[in-house]
């Protein structure tokens, strides 16, 4: 079977599909957002686009306080059910940005993603950390006996 290149599903989806959002700004400065899977910033465009590009990458909270980091095996596009390579990250911050940062730029897989890949990382572990629960305050009003 013969795959379609990226460039001609982005022509077609471009105006309108499911996961498109409008949203209206300032004046008639709309601006659009995507729901679709594997976009890093969840913007309508070319470059973040989960459904055109053949080479994508996602970061999303797993279970147990755990990172999800996805990325789409190639040969495998046929197939949406086993298209993506996920791994477990449930270590500290720095080991886990060394390792998307050695997966998606430093092997040449998005380069062009690694930046975008390290901020989402950063914004879901900060959505993962547990307040820590200390001594309760004590309330400064004079007590009345």
């Amino acid at each position: 079977m013969a795959t379609v290149p990226g460039q001609l599903i982005w022509e077609i989806v471009k105006k309108n599909n499911s996961f498109l959002v409008k949203q209206f700004g300032n004046g008639t400065a709309g601006v659009k957002f995507s729901k679709e899977r594997n976009n890093l910033y969840n913007l309508h465009s070319f470059k973040h686009s989960g459904l055109a590009n053949k080479k994508t990458v996602t970061i999303q909270p797993g279970k147990h306080h755990t990172v999800v980091f996805a990325t789409t095996k190639i040969k495998k596009q046929n197939k949406p059910g086993s298209s993506l390579h996920k791994s477990v990250m449930k270590k500290d911050l720095d080991l886990m940005a060394n390792a998307v940062s050695n997966q998606v730029g430093d092997t040449y897989y998005r380069c062009d993603l690694k930046k975008a890949a390290l901020a989402r990382l950063c914004v879901v572990h900060r959505s993962l950390k547990i307040a820590k629960s200390g001594p309760k305050k004590r309330n400064r009003q004079a007590h009345r006996t």
